[in-house]
């Protein structure tokens, strides 16, 4: 199996790009937010306590996400591997991920990452919000929250696997979304 990290600042594209990665390499791409929009609307307890965090741009503990994770991994059958994408966040879901690959006798191949700057990350967060209805995302004090939640607790990621050797980076503007998405993939193929 291979696995794989979708990674970048919220809005950068990981979920509009994880499609055709997940279709061309035979991945099963596994998004935490999908995960946990399903939660919510299933209204589980966890649903529950996730919304209130997610509304207030917030993370949810990192033991709920990797819990989702790892049945993941045990339970999806019938692809060559997994693309994550909103996971990990921070240098402990990191190492949380490497012991539960460790555990399964794999490891991870690559992080590719996505990257644009803050003002992009603006701009597209409160376009999605509006073209898909995410309540979650339609404050600019959530937004800016987002945004510094990325810069302090998930680009530290950023050293972690580079120095693990497996950190690769691709702009994701400006452009089209094809003409980003072919940037990625042909960073893929490089690979």
């Amino acid at each position: 199996m291979k696995y794989y990290v979708l990674f970048g600042p919220p809005g950068a594209g990981k979920g509009t790009h994880a499609v055709a990665i997940a279709d061309k390499y035979h991945l099963k791409h596994i998004s935490t937010g999908e995960l946990l929009r399903a939660e919510i609307a299933a209204g589980t307890q966890l649903g529950k306590q996730a919304k209130a965090l997610i509304d207030a741009g917030s993370l949810v503990p990192d033991s709920v996400v990797e819990g989702m994770i790892a049945s993941a991994f045990d339970t999806i059958k019938g692809y060559d591997g997994f693309l994550l994408d909103g996971f990990p966040r921070t240098i402990a879901q990191a190492q949380a991920l490497d012991r539960i690959l460790q555990e399964r006798g794999e490891t991870l191949e690559a992080v590719i990452s996505i990257m644009i700057p803050d003002e992009v990350i603006y701009e597209r967060i409160a376009r999605r919000a509006q073209q898909e209805g995410r309540a979650d995302d339609t404050s600019k004090e959530v937004i800016a929250h987002r945004i510094e939640t990325y810069h302090t607790q998930t680009e530290p990621l950023i050293g972690f696997y580079r120095n693990a050797g497996k950190y690769h980076e691709v702009a994701g503007h400006p452009g089209t979304i094809e003409e980003n998405r072919n940037r990625v993939l042909a960073m893929l193929e490089a690979l």
